[in-house]
């Protein structure tokens, strides 16, 4: 007999649960089942002692855990800043008004806990356990700070235990956010469903070995909450109605936006929605050259006509910002004046702008000052801001988001795209995309259209409930503190580099063991004897500047307060690149380095030839980077020795015996460092990105004639004089070199050549290759060689 697609019957309840109200219409509605995740935190400092209060507290904590509330115990002030800071989930706290300052808690106060409390939490209830002839003696700014008194020598334990209940599910019942709550309610319902999709809440999976795994892996509330549009409750995300058009209505409210919509495709697809919604063939457009591959293909999408802005690069081939003159509105005119694909340059209104913000490598601009310059040249500003979702929620970032506060209604329309997933607590492919109207203001049913064409009409729940529950974890002071965490810890760890390169100084080394991984920062950020302190760094926007009389960046072009560097985006520098630029003799490829932190279990965002990138977001921990620092010690003594690469890369000599056998690590990072140091692979990135390629026909020209079959396959070494028909993208940086419907020339030989440098790479050392997208790889006499589609002649 086949199962139902559903029990028939509601599971047992787990214990300790609560169901408020069986009414579905109200906000008392939600059944709290998950009342032991949310402990009641007690600071008394006589929770232990053999007193009368001290039974007295006792018994409260006894009657709330036979409530099924798990109790902490803190015992001093300090114990309890650690238990809040380590438990930011407690439901209630009890503090002892009376509680004993001690010098080793640097004497905090009751009233202090309660400020830092608040600072973290303005809603979790706060009760002071006092005597009522104290209230009398407790400040005004703290009776206006708490939810009410204990008397524990006057009222049972049971009726403290039965209010502290009471406070910690009023509490409680406001938690979820609007969409994930009501999915929650509708998955435990029970119901059957004769709906999509297919596998019926998970049942499917039941019925084969690999299924039950599947099942098993993931869950049953996860395939449960896998839903159909077909669920009324739940609302419509293209039409934004119901519990989905709320959640998305309070994200707008959080995030600072006239209008915000739920992407289930990632930013690549909400910044498509963005170009579809409001260009058209043959427009006008200026990109940031340093954009996302979907604004590459966007543009391919729309017919448009691009007008490139360049970025900066420095010497490690990390990516600056925009040239501060590159906005100005006569270098944009001769732009366009230039550019061979318009007509009538004179009379031709730019229709769209893109900026990358954050840069890939953590450069944050101005947005302010970005939006004066371009307000008489553009109707449409698009911040593509996939890595600086958080921006908003602390103000070491004030003034460089796209939905800041703006009431010149000269302004033009701003859209900021976001990857929720990537740096706040999303599933993978929640974006959020937000609008802040201006002049030429977005119409939200026709920009719809365009939303709809890049969103399922079976859209994924459970990614939207995620997007939903990031919005309420930001709201109110929790953002802030949940990016304060990440922000001490990336300073912490910047700090530690410095401090751990201070120490090799200072201790005798050889000269070949005289070296340690730097990063790249202001010249301020010290090791821990700084005279700039974390809680400066935290919040000064100034210590982080690219200014323009300082080195450290590599970037010239540079205006005062333009851009700054974020410092959860941690560039660490290998050895091998010399003070100007120049190559040393000595040097350690980067992709050694992140090789053998991969294999370590330690995966970084982005390797460069000479850096990495790694991310302080809002998950990382103090173990997590203490394991870095400890990996970066281990690559350090592996080099150090030349251990065999048998040892440090088993798997590399067991695939490529030939090549890497009886090799050490010191010897591997002096051959590569030699070969790239012989095609001064610095100069060359630079290089490549310096000067464009000449632009034929649009992109979306080349791409027709890809799509007709109009092309052939040219070799990398023949590609001069010819016209590309797809985007060729090499990793490291992940930026386009050239772009459909673009021709290299004598001028613009240095991307011939860097694809031919990547192309001999990649045969020199195998299990190392480059990532290059746009480009076939084929096997010849033993060499690997690049084709690359051409429009034929």
């Amino acid at each position: 007999m086949a199962q139902p697609t559903v029990p028939v019957m509601p599971q047992a309840r787990a214990k300790g649960s609560i169901t408020l109200s069986p009414d579905h219409s109200s906000r008392e509605c939600y059944r709290m089942d998950y009342l032991e995740e949310f402990p009641v935190l007690f600071i008394d400092d006589e929770l232990h002692s053999d007193t009368a209060e001290g039974r007295a507290s006792r018994e409260i904590v006894k009657e709330l855990k036979e409530e099924d509330f798990p109790v902490i115990e803190a015992l001093t002030a300090r114990d309890g800043v650690h238990a809040i800071l380590s438990h930011p989930h407690v439901c209630c706290v009890i503090i002892d008004w009376d509680l004993t300052p001690e010098p080793a808690d640097g004497m905090l106060t009751a009233a202090d806990l309660i400020t830092l409390i608040r600072e973290r939490n303005p809603k979790v209830p706060i009760f002071l356990n006092t005597e009522k002839l104290a209230i009398s003696a407790i400040p005004l700014s703290v009776i206006s700070r708490i939810d009410g008194y204990i008397w524990k020598l006057e009222d049972t334990p049971a009726f403290i235990a039965g209010h502290v209940k009471r406070a910690a599910k009023n509490y409680l019942s406001d938690v979820l956010p609007p969409f994930f709550r009501g999915l929650m309610d509708y998955v435990e319902d029970y119901r059957y469903s004769w709906h999509t999709p297919g596998h019926m809440g998970g049942v499917a999976f039941l019925k084969n070995a690999a299924g039950r795994i599947f099942y098993k892996f993931f869950g049953e509330n996860t395939l449960r909450a896998d839903l159909s549009v077909s669920v009324p409750e739940l609302g419509s995300l293209l039409e934004h109605s119901g519990v989905v058009g709320e959640a998305e209505r309070k994200a707008a409210e959080v995030f600072g936006a006239d209008r915000t919509y739920f992407v289930t495709g990632g930013t690549s697809a909400a910044n498509k929605i963005v170009w579809l919604g409001t260009v058209t063939p043959g427009d006008l457009v200026l990109v940031d050259r340093n954009c996302h591959a979907s604004v590459m293909h966007a543009i391919i999408m729309t017919g448009a006509i691009p007008v490139y802005l360049i970025p900066a690069r420095n010497d490690y081939g990390i990516i600056g910002p925009i040239r501060s003159s590159e906005f100005r509105p006569e270098v944009i005119a001769e732009k366009i004046r230039r550019c061979p694909l318009v007509e009538g340059p004179a009379s031709q209104p730019v229709r769209l702008a893109t900026i990358t913000n954050s840069t890939y490598d953590g450069i944050c601009y101005s947005t302010g000052w970005i939006e004066e310059r371009l307000r008489d040249v553009v109707a449409y500003l698009h911040f593509d801001e996939a890595w600086s979702a958080y921006a908003r929620f602390h103000p070491l970032y004030a003034g460089r988001f796209g939905m800041r506060r703006s009431t010149d209604p000269a302004d033009p329309t701003v859209f900021a795209t976001q990857s929720t997933h990537k740096v706040l607590a999303a599933f993978s492919q929640g974006s959020m995309l937000h609008v802040r109207q201006g002049r030429g203001a977005v119409d939200h049913a026709r920009f719809n259209e365009a939303f709809m064409m890049f969103t399922s009409t079976s859209p994924q729940y459970t990614i939207i409930a995620s997007l939903d529950v990031a919005t309420k974890m930001m709201s109110g002071h929790s953002g802030k503190f949940l990016v304060e965490e990440a922000l001490e810890e990336a300073i912490v760890f910047r700090k530690k580099m410095v401090a751990v390169a201070e120490e090799i100084r200072m201790n005798p080394l050889p000269d070949e063991k005289y070296w340690w991984f730097t990063v790249w920062q202001p010249d301020c950020i010290m090791g821990q004897e700084t005279e700039t302190n974390d809680h400066l760094l935290q919040e000064d926007a100034g210590c982080w500047l690219l200014n323009p009389d300082e080195a450290w960046h590599g970037f010239d072009g540079i205006e005062e307060r333009y851009a700054m560097l974020d410092p959860v985006k941690v560039t660490i520098l290998t050895p091998g690149v010399g003070v100007g630029g120049g190559m040393e003799e000595r040097g350690i490829p980067a992709a050694i380095v992140t090789k053998y932190l991969r294999e370590s279990g330690i995966v970084v965002e982005k390797t460069g030839y000479y850096s990495f990138l790694v991310l302080f977001t809002l998950g990382i921990t103090k173990g997590k980077s203490g394991t870095l620092l400890a990996e970066l010690f281990r690559f350090k003594a592996l080099y150090d020795g030349n251990s065999p690469l048998e040892e440090v890369f088993p798997d590399l000599v067991r695939r490529y015996p030939a090549r890497y056998g009886g090799l050490g690590l010191a010897e591997i990072c002096g051959e590569m460092h030699e070969f790239l140091r012989s095609e001064s692979i610095t100069e060359v990135v630079r290089n490549v990105y310096s000067r464009l390629p000449e632009q034929v026909m649009t992109p979306a020209e080349a791409y027709l004639r890809l799509v007709r079959g109009e092309v052939t396959q040219v070799p990398v070494s023949s590609l001069e004089g010819r016209t590309v028909a797809v985007m060729v993208v090499p990793y490291p940086p992940g930026i386009p070199v050239i772009m459909p419907g673009e021709r290299c020339g004598p001028e613009t030989r240095a991307i011939v050549d860097y694809l031919g440098i990547l192309q001999e790479f990649d045969t020199r050392f195998p299990g190392f290759e480059s990532e290059v997208h746009g480009v076939d790889v084929v096997m010849e006499d033993g060499q690997r060689v690049y084709y690359v589609y051409c429009v034929a002649e």
